[in-house]
């Protein structure tokens, strides 16, 4: 059963990898990421039941030590945070964007859970990481008024710790603009 996911960043690639076996290893949880990110970080993604992802977290940590940077885990995780992740999401219909630009990954995927908790809105993209220097992104699509809803649950999140870069409201994005996000 998902219904939680799991993350450990770590500034060390060799370090990084051998605590994602560790967390594999010990509970029953399930891989969903484990890559080298910017600037030169190892982050490891796993789902499963809340028990799980917990003893698994816990391992990681211990073995990771002074090579953690940040962790957390999210019970009762919107489904929409995987499909985003993974470039997966089926969105038909672009209306107002938001796009909430972070420096730290954790903050980043609580702030998007957080998004998609507070109101309607389409996650159409989470990008931890990769080849934009260490920063995340999310941006997501709904009514003016849903995406004004969830950005305010999101910024929060981020602001309270430390690392929003900036965010966006497009209310009416140009039709070309919009095509690039489909």
């Amino acid at each position: 059963m998902i219904n939680a996911i799991g993350f450990v960043e770590l500034n060390s690639i060799a370090k990084g990898m051998e605590v994602a076996d560790q967390m594999l290893k010990t509970a029953n949880v399930q891989l969903m990421l484990s890559t080298a990110t910017c600037p030169g970080k190892y982050i490891t993604l796993i789902y499963g039941d809340v028990g799980s992802v917990e003893n698994s977290i816990k391992a990681g940590k211990a073995m990771g030590k002074e090579f953690v940077i940040d962790d957390l885990m999210i019970a009762n995780v919107d489904e929409q945070i995987f499909l985003a992740m993974t470039g997966s999401t089926s969105i038909e219909k672009i209306g107002a964007i938001g796009v909430i630009e972070s420096l730290a990954m954790a903050s980043l995927i609580v702030a998007a859970d957080n998004c998609t908790k507070a109101s309607g809105v389409q996650l159409i993209e989470l990008r931890l990481g990769s080849g934009i220097g260490g920063k995340s992104y999310v941006v997501m699509t709904g009514d003016v008024s849903e995406v004004n809803a969830s950005m305010e649950a999101g910024i929060e999140s981020i602001k309270e710790s430390g690392n929003l870069v900036y965010y966006a409201v497009i209310p009416a994005p140009h039709k070309n603009f919009k095509s690039i996000l489909l």
